[in-house]
């Protein structure tokens, strides 16, 4: 019983392993090293669309954005008052009112000015008398009838009345009269103590600043017209910036109130201020701007981007450029085929450029399109 027994398990041994040698199963394959942190090597797929690029220095302009405001072009602004002291008693414009030179805005009482026309009707009738006394002088010196002191005395007489008749007329032309008005008065003889006021330019009534009965003076601003066809815009530049701007650099303005309509507007500097304002330590730079169609109303808010003087930096196209959390980084081509994501410090960006301040040299290849495909390649393999 115990050899038959021993005969069956040596068949059941050789079975086992004649059954063993003939598995077709393959040994486990090796498994490929993992990258070092931060390193990634992509498909050959995505591979193909990477753009790889050198650093270098470039002529690089930051764009500096400034607030401002529209304005009033200053030389295109009058403002009107009275030329004599007086009661309003009419008012023809009102505010928002479009005017023409030499229209009248106002009218206004003046006791002033009726007792300065009455003045210079004194003064006009004595020159006259002196006038004619004088011409008889000179008529009987000739006859021998007067001696020449009788004469000098006549003639300077006429000179007195011929002075004071042109101070007078000088005093309407202040109070507001004008030649042709002085001379109807000097024909007539009819006082007119009514004095309008008239507008100087050609513009909008952008302020009203008085009301019928009220008594003005020359010193008051009654009204002020205001061209808008032309505007300002000003702003100020801080004084650490003040050096990178220059007059005759191009500007664009943006206007907040004008985004749904095309709201920036392309202009040039037209000055930029030779002080500093000590309280703000800015400098005031001003550009203008057509306004034919009235867009653009004093008050508004601007921001002002001028772009600064080109300087040679170190720069990455803003495409390179990947974040996680508050950490910019960019790709740097490392060989066979790999790429290490590198920490960088970056400054101001213009026209898709970013400024390097550390983190890669000249000549380092970085990936200038496609990093954030790249970089959702590395996340992959690193979670594998």
């Amino acid at each position: 019983m115990r050899p038959q027994f021993l005969l069956s398990f040596a068949a059941a041994a050789v079975m086992m392993l004649s059954l063993a040698g003939c598995s077709d199963d393959p040994a486990p394959a090796a498994e490929a090293p993992k990258l070092p942190p931060g390193i990634v090597k992509p498909e050959e797929n995505l591979k193909r669309t990477l753009k790889v690029a050198p650093v270098a220095a470039s002529p690089f302009s930051e764009m500096l954005r400034v607030a401002g405001r529209i304005d009033f072009d200053e030389q295109r602004v009058s403002r009107i008052g009275a030329s004599v002291t007086g009661r309003v008693t009419d008012l023809y414009a009102v505010l928002g009112q479009e005017v023409k030179a030499g229209q009248v805005l106002a009218r206004l009482h003046s006791s002033e000015l009726g007792a300065a026309q009455m003045a210079f009707l004194k003064a006009e009738a004595q020159n006259t008398l002196q006038a004619r006394n004088a011409e008889r002088a000179r008529q009987l010196f000739a006859a021998d009838v007067i001696g020449r002191a009788e004469l000098q005395r006549r003639e300077s007489e006429y000179a007195i009345a011929a002075a004071e008749a042109r101070a007078y007329r000088d005093q309407l032309r202040v109070l507001g009269m004008s030649a042709a008005s002085i001379a109807t008065l000097a024909k007539s003889g009819s006082i007119e103590s009514y004095s309008p006021v008239f507008s100087s330019i050609n513009g909008t009534v952008v302020e009203r600043n008085v009301a019928q009965g009220q008594v003005v003076q020359p010193a008051d601003a009654l009204y002020t017209v205001a061209d808008l066809s032309r505007v300002w815009v000003v702003a100020e530049v801080p004084e650490q910036q003040a050096a990178q701007v220059a007059e005759g650099q191009s500007v664009d303005i943006e206007v907040p109130s004008l985004a749904n309509s095309n709201g920036r507007i392309t202009g040039k500097l037209i000055y930029v201020g030779r002080t500093v304002n000590p309280q703000s330590r800015t400098v005031l730079v001003r550009t203008e701007l057509q306004n034919k169609d009235g867009r653009l109303k004093p008050a508004m808010l601007a921001t002002m981007l001028i772009a600064a003087k080109p300087v040679e930096l170190l720069v990455v196209p803003g495409s390179a450029v990947v974040r996680e959390g508050n950490d910019e980084q960019v790709y740097v081509e490392v060989g066979d085929g790999q790429y290490r994501l590198t920490k960088v410090k970056l400054g101001p960006e213009s026209d898709g450029m970013r400024v390097v301040q550390s983190g890669i040299k000249p000549g380092d290849r970085v990936v200038v399109e496609g990093a954030f495909h790249l970089d959702n390649e590395r996340k992959q393999q690193e979670q594998g």
